[in-house]
């Protein structure tokens, strides 16, 4: 009787393998191969993060190792950098010089319970600014968006006197890192129940204010400019019945499509395994940004993956309570509403509210007391169904079906 050879011996173990194993095999090697790429990319994000400008944040406060923390998110208003085409749509630095916080959102996270909620401050929220430097010609008592004309350390530093909310690392993006990281994902798609635009009369004379145009309803891919002018729409308008509706919540449907814009851009990244595609993402926004020195890759990578913070849908989204008024002065504002705000934030926080040293103030420039929240059996109502008179909203976070049906959605 012959001796198999070795070639032989090797061809039998391979006909006896079943095609369980073999699947089992694939599987072993498509997970080594995936784990392999996410090391390699991460390793890539962080040398992408190294070219992010960073500074020292003097008026942060740092958090105790595992304690809760909260993290800034400015978007800047910043002309600097724009191309032609980009001033004709968004303003020139001519005629939008300086920089304001067009976008003002903190993340809390509780590292111990593994959870994130977000609160979104609108922009003319009046209030008391620290740390105008002595030669500034802005008035103290002003929309805090104005804070962010001295830099990220004034904002800090007025969030923390206002409102009693400790900031332990700020991360600031300008109009172009939305309108970048869009176009490198070849666009976002959005469906529209009605055409939309953004226009504003309040002059008397209208204008497209941001530039938002969608003739016709449906399912469309918007482009970085698309998206970036539908996050920046204040005079949002929706064409049903034969005529043109205004969104009544002004300032605040603009906080529940901003927050539709990063979370359908962050799914869109998160689901592209194209390398090709997120390497141009990378390059395209790490100079659109800026951050303090302490945050790190490693943060940010744990906002994403572990505490969901960075997905609108996956964490309890607030809105500070605010009602429009008009200061002599400083033309419509928005006043906190003291009660319903410190319910919030005591409830954002997940316990009480810090030192206060400038308290918010009303339309005459007087300070309001955020008192001890009142524990009410009231059920709450979504903050994106607060009434056409009102630029204000209820103490609750909004519910994930609680946008207006005229907004845009996922598809």
């Amino acid at each position: 009787m012959a001796i198999p050879t070795k070639r032989e011996i090797r061809k039998s173990h391979r006909r006896r393998r079943t095609r369980g194993e073999r699947v089992l095999r694939t599987l072993i090697g498509l997970v080594v191969i995936i784990l392999v790429v996410v090391a390699a990319g991460y390793g890539y994000f962080r040398y992408q993060w190294a070219q992010v400008a960073s500074a020292p944040c003097d008026t942060c406060v740092a958090a105790a190792n595992g304690a809760p923390y909260n993290i800034l998110l400015i978007g800047s208003d910043s002309r600097a950098g724009e191309t032609a085409a980009q001033a004709q749509q968004f303003g020139s630095t001519s005629a939008a010089g300086g920089q304001r916080s067009d976008t003002l959102k903190i993340i809390h996270v509780d590292p111990r319970a593994g959870t994130a909620a977000t609160l979104s401050i609108p922009r003319d929220t009046f209030v008391t600014i620290t740390g105008l430097p002595s030669n500034s010609q802005l008035s103290t008592q002003n929309k805090i968006n104005a804070a962010f004309s001295a830099g990220p350390d004034a904002t800090v530093k007025t969030i923390e006197n206002t409102f009693g909310i400790p900031i332990t690392h700020y991360m600031v993006i300008n109009f172009f890192g939305v309108e970048d990281a869009v176009n490198a994902l070849g666009g976002i798609s959005l469906d529209f129940p009605y055409p939309a635009r953004d226009m504003d009369c309040s002059t008397g004379v209208c204008h497209n204010n941001s530039g938002l145009s969608v003739p016709t309803a449906g399912c469309q891919v918007l482009n970085g400019s698309q998206a970036l002018s539908l996050s920046r729409s204040r005079y949002y308008q929706y064409y049903a019945n034969g005529y043109w509706h205004s969104d009544p919540t002004s300032d605040l449907g603009r906080i529940e499509r901003q927050n539709l814009v990063i979370s359908s851009a962050i799914d869109k990244a998160k689901s592209t395994y194209d390398p090709l595609k997120l390497n141009s993402l990378l390059s395209s926004v790490v100079h659109d940004f800026s951050k303090d020195n302490g945050l790190s890759a490693g943060d940010l990578f744990s906002l994403s993956e572990r505490y969901h913070a960075l997905s609108g849908s996956s964490v309890p989204a607030y809105v500070l309570p605010t009602m429009g008024a008009v200061s002599s002065y400083a033309g419509d504002v928005e006043v906190v509403q003291p009660d319903e705000a410190s319910a919030i934030i005591t409830r954002f926080l997940g316990g009480p509210l810090g030192s206060i040293t400038t308290p918010p103030i009303n339309q005459y420039g007087n300070p309001l007391t955020l008192s001890k929240p009142v524990t009410t059996t009231t059920a709450p109502v979504a903050s994106t169904t607060a009434p056409a008179t009102s630029k204000g909203t209820t103490p609750t976070a909004s519910a994930a079906n609680s946008a207006p049906n005229y907004d845009p959605t996922p598809c």
